[in-house]
């Protein structure tokens, strides 16, 4: 992948691309042969999920040293696996190997495309559909006995969680590599961070900060339907699906999840309650299901505290960082996005020159990149490899600081993982004529959390 290809510009890759390749789009309907001979040593990848998160890690998937080959592509949405296609077609044509009749379209879509790819092979089918897809797609590569690369989060409640964890258990049984794109984590500076707060460089660690504080990104923000130019609610949904809870926990799982892991992976441990408040402001005719600022407070078993501050607002304060405070000194773990981290160790707690301790190189490999190495290498070389229950965990921790919020109630990681509350029970029984899991009211508007009045309804929260 292009290494100025950030986790801003990654989300804009089809709409460039596309723009720069629209004399592109009539080679949708041409078969573009495949290369792969038998018994070769090419490692087939299928991508599951066409959006921008989708075409980036499909482009890093074939941008790793060893021979990798695109072959086949699924989505339920046509004019978005078009835009893809166009995309990685013009941008890796020597490994894009996808013909007319290997790209799929429906909710049946994906196993076609993992159906393309060889079972006990070094083949890997990436799946980067809504969250609320996850567990489904998941199941069935697990069946097929493909590896595979997932997009996060991994779940979006309780019982979505549980099946992930209980699925990473059966992948590990067939000695499947699994990896899950929370590419912070193969950062080797932040690697190198990780080890200098677990030497104690700066001490005990006795406070996290993290700050998601940006404009609308995605479709956090959705105007109503009109059901003249999208007739399908639920195709409607999907698409926008940043901003309905059912489809991807909305902007807070989506978005805070890397923040949040961060701090989790620094700290060595989970936090085992939170508690925090959010709202929104004036929204006009907009009707998603997000607050537009979230203050959580998150506790360690140790009685550590971690800090979330996020917010999706026009005209505001922007940051994206994420620090750790010790008894001794401070470690800035990222302070301008992903990627490059700008990792930073200071005695004290001032930010001064004079202070600083260590500073991460300022060439860093692209995480997107490297995370994708270290799933073929391993690959490769048939080492153990799952990232399934950390992600799912991660997850977890990101759902109980969305449910403190809307709910209004502290609540505690035991309560998130056994809250019986699950948005889309039957997800995996959705065709397109089917109804959409949440629907509008009469004026378009679809509900809001209200915290400390629907918490019970919402959420089926035991009190």
């Amino acid at each position: 992948m292009d290494p100025n290809l950030t986790a801003t510009s990654r989300r804009d890759f089809l709409k460039t691309t596309t723009k720069a390749t629209a004399g592109l789009s009539a080679l949708a309907g041409i078969s573009l042969p495949h290369v792969h001979a038998e018994g070769d040593s090419t490692i087939r990848v299928a991508l599951v999920g066409c959006g921008g998160r989708g075409t980036g890690a499909a482009s890093n998937s074939m941008g790793v040293k060893q021979a990798t080959k695109l072959v086949a592509m699924a989505d339920v949405l046509d004019n978005r696996q078009e835009s893809s296609f166009n995309a990685l077609s013009q941008k890796h044509p020597d490994r894009f190997s996808v013909s007319a009749d290997s790209r799929f379209i429906g909710f049946d879509a994906y196993k076609h495309a993992i159906d393309s790819l060889r079972p006990g092979t070094g083949d890997v089918v990436v799946i980067a559909t809504p969250p609320a897809f996850r567990w489904v797609h998941f199941k069935y590569a697990i069946e097929k006995g493909v590896n595979v690369f997932m997009e996060k989060p991994i779940c979006v409640d309780g019982p979505t969680g549980k099946r992930m964890l209980e699925l990473g258990e059966q992948a590990k049984r067939k000695n499947m590599k699994v990896a899950v794109g929370l590419m912070c984590r193969h950062c080797p500076s932040r690697n190198e961070l990780f080890k200098r707060i677990q030497d104690g460089e700066i001490g005990d660690i006795i406070l996290e900060r993290a700050y998601r504080m940006q404009g609308p990104v995605g479709s956090c923000f959705t105007k109503p339907r009109d059901p003249k130019t999208e007739p399908s609610e639920l195709l409607w949904q999907i698409k926008n699906f940043h901003s309905f809870l059912w489809a991807s926990g909305g902007c807070f799982s989506d978005f805070f999840i890397h923040n949040i892991d961060e701090a989790c992976w620094m700290k060595n441990d989970w936090p085992v309650e939170a508690k925090a408040s959010g709202g929104r402001t004036d929204r006009g005719d907009y009707i998603d299901q997000n607050f537009d600022h979230y203050s959580v407070e998150y506790t360690y078993r140790d009685g550590t505290k971690f800090y979330l501050e996020g917010r999706n607002a026009v005209g505001t304060h922007n940051e994206f960082a994420t620090y750790v405070h010790g008894s001794k000194g401070w470690a800035i773990v990222s302070t301008a996005g992903h990627f490059p981290s700008k990792a930073m160790t200071f005695k004290g707690q001032a930010k001064t020159a004079e202070n600083v301790i260590w500073r991460a190189p300022k060439q860093e490999p692209n995480p997107y990149d490297v995370e994708w190495q270290d799933l073929i290498n391993a690959i490769v070389n048939d080492k153990p490899y799952s990232e399934v229950e950390r992600a799912a965990k991660s997850s977890l921790v990101t759902c109980m600081g969305r449910m403190a919020a809307h709910t209004g109630q502290i609540i505690t990681y035991d309560q998130m993982l056994n809250c019986p509350h699950e948005f889309a029970p039957d997800v995996d029984k959705l065709t397109l004529e089917s109804p959409a899991p949440l629907r509008a009211d009469k004026n378009g508007k679809y509900p809001v959390p209200r915290p400390g009045i629907t918490k019970e309804r919402e959420y089926e929260l035991e009190a």
